[in-house]
């Protein structure tokens, strides 16, 4: 079973760079307060990391 993280957007895009933009987008997350599971790796680490001030991890 491979571990999950949840992830929510918590703040909208108007405004930010149009690469976190589509790193919002990469994650699957689309209007603010939408939550997505994913997988735990590297990757979406990484990318939670580059839009940190947009998103939460959630338990």
């Amino acid at each position: 079973m491979a571990k999950t993280l949840k992830v929510q957007l918590v703040k909208g895009l108007i405004g930010t760079r149009v690469d976190h933009r589509a790193t919002v987008r990469g994650l699957g997350l689309r209007r603010v307060n939408s939550v997505r599971e994913l997988e735990d790796t590297p990757a979406v680490r990484g990318m939670i990391n580059k839009v940190s001030y947009l998103v939460k991890v959630v338990a």
